[in-house]
């Protein structure tokens, strides 16, 4: 099955195998399997106002699952870095890293790829904190939008092979990698993005020693640790179609995403350090990818990437940033500029 499309075995997937598993062939096939009539979501939607959008609906299509078949994490359970070690979180796993005040928290993408978001409160601000592993998006936002705070699940739709999330306050569908309601009483709304890390654990354990991490509320229930989408940024294409893909550098390398512009990591890599504007952007070695082995500590170095602001008086801040695929920056800013080593002869 897997040998044409490059579809992964479907005991990987993380749910909803077979409902996961049609939805690529259909992508294989030209798309007409995942064509999905608007009255159809009506039905599973009631309480989503389709009538308000800032999308065509043509774009979101069945990512597999159905709502909530990947659930969000509501109630996140945290022990401290070394009950996560001695449980068997490895040193260069991928952890995003938040603190607010002193109150440091890292979220294993070996967890986060099974639930995709965890709506938590870090120093008395409620966020929620976003992992898509398609498009390699690692996103927290404040959940506080017009005097109200909002939970987040997941609505099983993808945008442009993107998650595409949905609050259990109005049920308006938000797009992941923005931040921002395509369908529904919100529509056209913006959540802030907050400043984090995405880093191994052993960085995010020595800058805060007594800092706490996620860990499944049960164990048993997923394969955490695995990682169900083997190989998958080394492909020469994503999964799904995304209607284009950047010119330059390789669809599936991972970016730099601050705002309209990104860096390439393996330009990055090669410089070690780039300063642009206020931004300086670091990349140092000790970081498996998440997306590579069959065991999400297994995967090849990919390196730590930081990214900080200037002030004014020459201090350091962490800056709001994202780390995604080449092919996902390309989606949602197609007039944004990736910057990359030049192409060899």
């Amino acid at each position: 099955m897997a040998g044409d499309t490059g579809i992964p075995h479907m005991r990987n997937w993380p749910l909803g195998s077979a409902w996961i598993a049609a939805a690529v062939i259909g992508t294989a096939l030209g798309g007409a399997a995942l064509a999905q009539a608007p009255d159809a979501w009506q039905a599973e939607w009631p309480r989503t106002d389709f009538s308000k959008r800032t999308v065509d609906l043509s774009e979101i299509r069945s990512g597999g699952p159905p709502k909530d078949g990947i659930p969000a994490i509501d109630t996140p359970r945290f022990v401290s870095v070394e009950k996560a070690r001695a449980a068997g979180l490895k040193p260069k796993e991928a952890v995003i890293s938040v603190r607010f005040g002193g109150d440091a928290r890292a979220y294993p993408l070996r967890v986060l790829m099974w639930h995709e978001i965890v709506n938590d409160t870090v120093g008395g601000r409620p966020v929620a904190v976003t992992y898509c592993p398609l498009c390699n998006s690692a996103i927290v936002f404040d959940r506080r939008l017009g005097g109200r705070v909002l939970d987040f699940g997941t609505t099983g739709k993808l945008r442009k092979s993107d998650l595409v999330m949905y609050d259990r306050q109005t049920e308006s569908w938000w797009q992941q990698f923005l931040g921002t309601a395509i369908v529904g009483a919100l529509a056209g709304r913006q959540l802030t993005m907050l400043p984090l890390r995405v880093e191994s654990f052993e960085r995010f354990a020595a800058r805060h020693p007594g800092g706490r991490v996620l860990t499944p509320t049960d164990p048993g229930s997923r394969q955490y640790g695995r990682n169900p989408y083997v190989g998958y940024d080394r492909r020469d294409r994503p999964y799904f179609d995304v209607g284009g893909l950047p010119k330059g550098v390789p669809p599936l390398e991972r970016v730099v995403v601050v705002g309209n512009r990104a860096w390439a990591f393996s330009l990055v890599k090669a410089r070690r350090r780039i300063e642009a504007g206020d931004l300086v952007i670091t990349w140092e070695p000790g970081q498996a990818s998440a997306l590579d082995a069959p065991g999400v500590a297994d995967g090849r170095d990919i390196g730590n990437v930081l990214v900080r602001r200037r002030t004014a008086r020459g201090k350091l801040v962490d800056a709001v940033y994202d780390i995604s695929f080449a092919f996902a920056f390309h989606a949602f800013r197609p007039k944004g500029r990736i910057h990359a080593l030049p192409a060899k002869p």
